[in-house]
């Protein structure tokens, strides 16, 4: 499906502000590995151009709209030493409120289901969050999540509604782009995105519409968390009624309306994969490219695998490490 709506202008996804937005993140978070791979390039048929978001200090593209959106809500006196910031999290989203947060002095509470992957979930701790193992599945964490923070006077983020997590993953895309203008990569045919709550795709997609227009950005989703394609192909917010598939990252049962809003006119098709697809995607990216991949970054590559382009480069995005 391709959309022909409009996009919606949005400041935090101007791109001036984007730009802008790429000066103010922790370098441990940008910058990060942009090649052409020979081998995975060989498999699809035409260039394709790794961007690999697990080399910094929580091994996932969370990194930069975290940071961003927790330094906005700190300038703006919403959260403080006083004031908590509180997150759901299936663990990527909730490391990198975590990082942002303890830099800033600011408490972090950080909501996962009881089934959240035990790694992240210690390694948010580790990173000074309150972590609370509330519900069966990711969105009745963030249900309870909304609740603790009406209760306690804290502010919620909601990762996929705050345009300024969007802002922050499109500085990945701003990366790329600098990089096909100066000639180091090809162009950029079509961006393959792994899609949860949508934040990535927004933000990637609203820099290539500014800078590439002529990238197809396709989103790609677990068979067994479908929301947010359902929701793009229908037009509206439509959540499913359970979760099923092992990528935790990607494992969203609920539709944010503001993400699904932000897509039109930044995404041009969204696809599905099964499990098998993604099971044997993250093996063949662990083994091309020597560094741990999870489930969630393995959507990436297998949405290119189903759906291969037949010109021009595909831009395959490496969201994660947390297995």
């Amino acid at each position: 499906m391709t959309t022909d709506m409009p996009m919606l202008e949005i400041p935090e996804l101007a791109a001036g502000a984007i730009r802008d937005t790429a000066a103010g993140i922790d370098p441990a978070f940008t910058g990060s590995p942009q090649f052409v791979h020979e081998g995975l390039s060989q498999r699809l048929g035409v260039p394709v151009v790794v961007k690999v978001e697990t080399v910094n200090p929580i091994r996932s593209f969370k990194g930069r709209g975290t940071w961003v959106a927790v330094h906005g809500l700190a300038g703006e006196g919403r959260i403080g030493p006083e004031r908590s910031i509180v997150v759901a999290s299936a663990g990527n989203f909730g490391q990198g409120v975590a990082y942002a947060a303890r830099a800033l002095g600011v408490p972090a509470v950080v909501f996962t289901s009881r089934y959240a992957n035990r790694g992240k979930v210690a390694r948010m701790r580790a990173l000074g969050a309150t972590v609370i193992e509330d519900g069966e599945d990711f969105d009745e964490a963030r249900g309870a999540s909304e609740r603790y923070a009406e209760e306690h006077g804290a502010e919620i983020l909601v990762d996929g509604e705050d345009p300024r997590i969007a802002a922050g993953a499109a500085t990945m895309a701003v990366e790329v782009t600098d990089a096909v203008d100066a000639g180091v990569l090809p162009p950029i045919a079509i961006a393959s995105v792994p899609v949860g709550n949508g934040a990535l795709i927004d933000g990637v997609g609203s820099w290539f519409r500014h800078a590439s227009a002529g990238t197809r950005v396709v989103g790609v989703q677990a068979a067994g968390a479908d929301a947010m394609t359902r929701s793009f192909a229908a037009g509206r917010p439509i959540d499913g009624e359970r979760v099923d598939t092992y990528a935790d990252g990607i494992a969203s049962r609920i539709a944010i309306p503001r993400a699904v809003e932000l897509m039109f006119g930044r995404v041009d098709a969204m696809h599905t994969v099964g499990e098998d697809a993604l099971h044997e995607a993250q093996a063949e990216l662990t083994e091309a490219l020597g560094i741990t991949v999870e489930g969630a970054a393995g959507a990436s590559w297998a949405g290119l695998l189903q759906s291969p382009p037949t010109a021009g480069a595909a831009l395959l995005i490496v969201t994660g490490s947390n297995v």
